[in-house]
């Protein structure tokens, strides 16, 4: 009669101990799904099937810009390269979302460079002061002009692939496309015609 009521005071104790435990225990987060990176893709790579995985995501891990389950971002071409298992947001892909985080009324403006292998040097993200130089030393003086200080790279010919949605299709080999605000933007256009277009890296101010 003991051993019995022993075995049921361990029981209750037992039955007891888990109930506490599911209270304490959080109830699991409300997930939705998200691409991803499957693998390690180098930047300029056109996403295709194989290139990308769904996940299922707490929502409050993702971000604005995420491509859920019915949008799929297929065929879209990166403009940075991703990890494995890094989300994809418009941000990481040429287009308009290149802009996110941009002061209003900023242009994406695409420059074509004097020297094509120039743009080896680039990377996006990376500030440059954009430069037009006219003249030839001998029959007109040389001269050089800032256009752009400081702008933001946001895509270039070196990420490989071609000029995507920026340009039409045609030779990209000397293309960079930079952010740049309106008065910037109203110089930059149609500059490369008009001089030879070249870049200078600056460093980034503190923040």
């Amino acid at each position: 009669m003991d051993r019995n009521r022993r075995l049921t005071v361990a029981l209750l104790l037992c039955i007891a101990a888990g109930i506490t435990v599911q209270q304490l225990t959080p109830a699991p987060a409300y997930t939705v799904s998200a691409f991803a990176a499957a693998r390690d893709l180098p930047a300029g790579r056109t996403l295709g099937p194989d290139d990308l995985t769904v996940l299922d995501i707490p929502r409050g891990l993702v971000t604005a810009g995420s491509f859920g389950a019915n949008d799929s971002p297929r065929g879209r071409q990166l403009a940075v390269a991703l990890r494995k298992g890094q989300l994809l947001s418009d941000a990481q892909l040429l287009g308009p979302g290149l802009l996110a985080g941009s002061p209003p009324g900023s242009a994406a403006v695409p420059l074509r460079m004097a020297d094509p292998a120039s743009i080896q040097l680039l990377s996006p993200g990376q500030l440059v002061n954009v430069v037009m130089t006219t003249g030839d030393g001998f029959d007109q003086p040389a001269a050089s002009r800032l256009l752009a200080a400081a702008v933001p790279v946001l895509w270039t010919s070196g990420n490989g692939g071609d000029a995507g949605q920026w340009l039409a299709a045609g030779e990209a080999d000397g293309l960079m496309v930079v952010a740049a605000d309106a008065e910037q933007a109203r110089r930059l256009a149609g500059a490369s015609t008009q001089g030879k277009l070249f870049f200078v890296l600056v460093r980034a101010g503190p923040t």
